[in-house]
C-alpha cells in the first residue's frame, strides 16, 4: 500500500511519467497503487505455492488477513507496506496492519516489522522509525517479536513492512457480508487522504487512522457478519472489494456518509470525490438488520461515530448522490490520489511545468 506524503505528490508523478505508464491504459509498465483485480487474480492468486488444509482463508481480493486452522483456534495474520511516506512511516505501518487484523473481530497481538534504508540514511532517521514503531505498537498493546533492518542500495526512501497476527477463537471476514445486511461507516470518509494533501492544519488526522477499537468493539457487540477497512480506493472502493468478495451488491446514499469539513473544503478545491479517497481509519460494518442499531449504539456508548449509510443487496453496486443521480460502480473505483496526479500531468503537458 503506498502513502505518499505531500512533499512526494510532485515527485511520485514524474517517477510515474518517466515509467511510461498510464492511468487509464495497458501498459508493460505497472502504474502506482494496488495492483487492480484483475492483474492480481491473474498474475499473483493463482501461484501460492504448496496448498494446506489448515489455511481456511487464504488470499482473496478485497479480504484483509488470512486465517490458518490451528485445530483449537486460529492464526490471523496480516501484512502491509509503506513505501512512499517520509514522514510517520513506522507509525503508519503498525497502525495499517493491525487495522487489517483487527477487521477479524480480534485485537492483534504480535508484530514483525522489516525496515529497508536508502543508502543515504543515518542514524537520525532509522531512531525516528523505530520509535514510531514503538509507540505505536505500546499504544495498541503489541509486541515486536521480530523482522529485519538493513540498508538497502538503490532506495530513494525508507520501505517499513509490517507483518500483524493474532490468536483467535471466532472472527469474521470481509468476505462474508450477505444481502439485507445494514452497512455501517465509523468516522468519516477521506480521512487519511485528508491528512496527506491537507497540510499542516490536516496532520491530527494521522491520529485517527486506527480502526482497531471499533472493530473489536463492532464485533462484541454481536450480530456483525463481515468487516473492511477503507484504504486505497476509500469508502467506494471499500464497499466495492467487500461486495465483489461476497457476491452481493450495495445501495448507499451519500447524503448519509459523514464527511469531515476539512475534506469537504480540500475536495472542493481540488474538485476530489471524498467517496473515493483513501480512508484508512474509517471501518465498513455488515450487520444484521436485526442487530444494527445495537452495534452503532455500542460503538457511540465507547466514543466511536458509527452511522448506517446504506444496505448490502443481492445485485448491483449502486451509490445515490446527494442530487438524486444513481451511480452504478461497474468497476474498482481508482483513488482520486491518483485520478490528482494523472490531472497534473495533462496540466504539465498543456503548461509545460508541474508546479505551475
Amino acid at each position: 500500500m503506498v502513502y505518499p506524503c505531500p512533499e512526494l505528490i510532485v515527485a511520485l508523478l514524474l517517477e510515474r511519467l518517466n515509467s511510461g505508464s498510464h492511468l487509464w491504459g495497458v501498459s508493460k509498465v505497472l502504474g502506482l497503487g494496488k495492483l487492480p483485480s484483475g492483474l492480481l487474480e491473474r498474475y499473483v492468486l493463482g501461484r501460492l505455492g504448496a496448498p494446506s488444509g489448515d489455511v481456511v482463508l487464504g488470499p482473496k481480493v478485497g479480504v484483509d488477513f488470512a486465517a490458518i486452522n490451528l485445530g483449537k483456534g486460529y492464526l490471523i495474520v496480516s501484512s502491509d507496506p509503506v513505501t512512499g511516506s517520509l514522514e510517520h512511516a513506522g507509525w503508519i505501518a503498525v497502525h495499517v496492519s493491525a487495522n487489517d487484523v483487527a477487521t477479524s473481530g480480534n485485537p492483534p497481538r504480535y508484530l514483525q516489522m522489516v525496515i529497508l534504508l536508502p543508502e543515504d540514511s543515518d542514524v537520525r532517521t532509522l531512531s525516528r522509525i523505530t520509535s514510531e514503531v514503538d509507540r505505536a505498537a505500546r499504544g495498541l498493546g503489541l509486541s515486536v517479536v521480530g523482522g529485519h533492518t538493513e540498508v538497502t542500495p538503490g532506495l530513494r526512501r525508507p520501505i517499513v513492512c509490517a507483518t500483524c497476527f493474532t490468536y483467535a477463537e471466532t472472527y469474521v471476514s470481509a468476505d462474508q457480508a450477505k444481502a439485507g445486511d445494514v452497512v455501517i461507516l465509523t468516522k468519516t470518509a477521506g480521512l487519511e487522504g485528508t491528512a496527506i494533501l491537507g497540510g499542516a492544519s490536516a496532520r491530527r488526522l494521522l491520529a485517527s487512522l486506527s480502526v482497531v477499537g471499533e472493530a473489536v468493539e463492532a464485533y462484541r457487540s454481536g450480530g456483525v457478519h463481515a468487516m473492511h477497512d477503507c484504504t486505497e480506493g476509500g469508502v467506494l472502493g471499500a464497499l466495492y472489494e467487500m461486495a465483489k468478495s461476497s457476491h452481493v451488491g450495495f445501495r448507499v446514499y451519500e447524503e448519509k456518509i459523514p464527511v469531515h469539513p476539512l475534506t469537504r473544503r480540500l475536495s472542493a478545491k481540488l474538485k476530489l470525490d471524498p467517496l473515493r479517497l483513501i480512508s484508512s481509519g474509517s471501518l465498513l460494518i455488515a450487520a444484521k438488520p436485526s442487530r444494527a442499531n445495537q452495534v452503532v449504539s455500542s460503538l457511540r456508548s465507547k466514543g466511536y461515530s458509527a452511522t448506517i449509510i446504506g444496505r448490502f443487496t443481492r445485485k448491483h453496486m449502486v451509490v445515490v448522490r446527494s442530487n438524486g443521480a444513481h451511480e452504478q460502480i461497474r468497476s474498482e473505483p481508482v483513488d482520486e490520489l491518483w485520478r490528482l496526479q494523472e490531472h497534473m500531468r495533462i496540466n504539465e503537458a498543456n503548461h509545460g511545468s508541474i508546479a505551475g
